[in-house]
């Protein structure tokens, strides 16, 4: 009895084991566990460098991931309302950087249409009086897919049919936000920022990126974060987020560097050797 009891024990080890060895052998993975640990690897053997890794687990992961996941919320949505003048909408295209605007009738569950701002470049010198400029004349079609799309589907479409911004609704048909071809490849190759990023940084600590994520810069008070994200960072141990985030590393973390405080994902998306000066946080999907 002793005998069967002892046999039994080895052989579920032994299937561990086994199961080790033949993946060993076939190098072929049987899991995206397998995979990342595969790619991981690579990175440790110099095949790969790090962002070449980031990149691949940001494929693997987009594939997990539905539109409600990574969509801009309706709250956060910069539109045009198809009524308006162009010196009314104007100074909102401006100040906001876009390219594409939805553009509403009445409220933002009445979508006409996607305004590009390059759309308007032909009118800029129109003086023809008789001819004035009208939104629903350069209006592009919408496109609407549902927050349960997944991510690597609609990277698919966005790619195939030639459009970069989608309008998501829910499962009653209103809009419960947007989502663009950028907030995909973020997924993948990280944070895209331009110089119009550059100039929001330098009056916005805190800028929503989507749904969970945000940009913040490491300067920001501890209070105006704990205020915020209604967080409870200790004032005491750090006058800014940064310090915080430093403190939890224990040495100077370099960019793409990520550590979890709390339930709270914080990833280093600007530093240098002195210093942190961006940051991405993602919130815990909490729903």
């Amino acid at each position: 009895m002793s005998d069967d009891n002892s046999h039994s024990t080895n052989g579920s080890s032994g299937k561990s084991w086994f199961e080790k060895l033949k993946l060993s052998f076939s190098g072929e993975p049987q899991s995206k566990q397998d995979l990342v640990e595969v790619i991981t690897e690579a990175e440790q053997r110099e095949l790969i460098d790090p962002q070449t890794r980031e990149m691949i687990e940001g494929v693997i992961g987009v594939n997990e991931m539905r539109v409600r996941d990574i969509m801009i919320p309706r709250a956060q949505m910069v539109t045009i309302d198809i009524d308006e003048a162009v010196e009314e909408f104007l100074p909102v295209m401006l100040d906001s950087a876009h390219s594409r605007f939805p553009v509403i009738n009445e409220d933002k569950d009445h979508i006409e249409g996607i305004l590009l701002a390059k759309d308007l470049l032909r009118f800029a010198f129109n003086t023809k009086e008789d001819q004035p400029f009208q939104i629903r004349s350069v209006l592009r079609p919408a496109v609407i897919v549902p927050e349960s799309k997944r991510v690597d589907v609609l990277l698919k479409e966005f790619r195939q049919q030639r459009y970069h911004m989608a309008i998501v609704v829910d499962e009653y048909g209103g809009v419960s936000g947007l989502v663009t071809i950028e907030d995909i490849l973020e997924l993948i190759v990280g944070e895209i920022e331009d110089e119009y990023d550059t100039e929001e940084d330098e009056s916005d600590d805190i800028r929503p990126l989507n749904k969970y994520t945000y940009s913040v810069k490491a300067l920001t008070p501890v209070e105006e974060f704990n205020r915020f994200f209604e967080t409870k960072f200790s004032e005491e141990e750090a006058d800014t987020i940064g310090g915080i985030v430093l403190k939890a590393f224990g040495h100077m973390p370099a960019t793409n560097d990520e550590i979890t405080i709390g339930n709270i994902l914080f990833k280093i998306t600007t530093s240098d050797k002195r210093r942190l000066v961006q940051l991405k946080v993602t919130l815990p999907d909490l729903e």
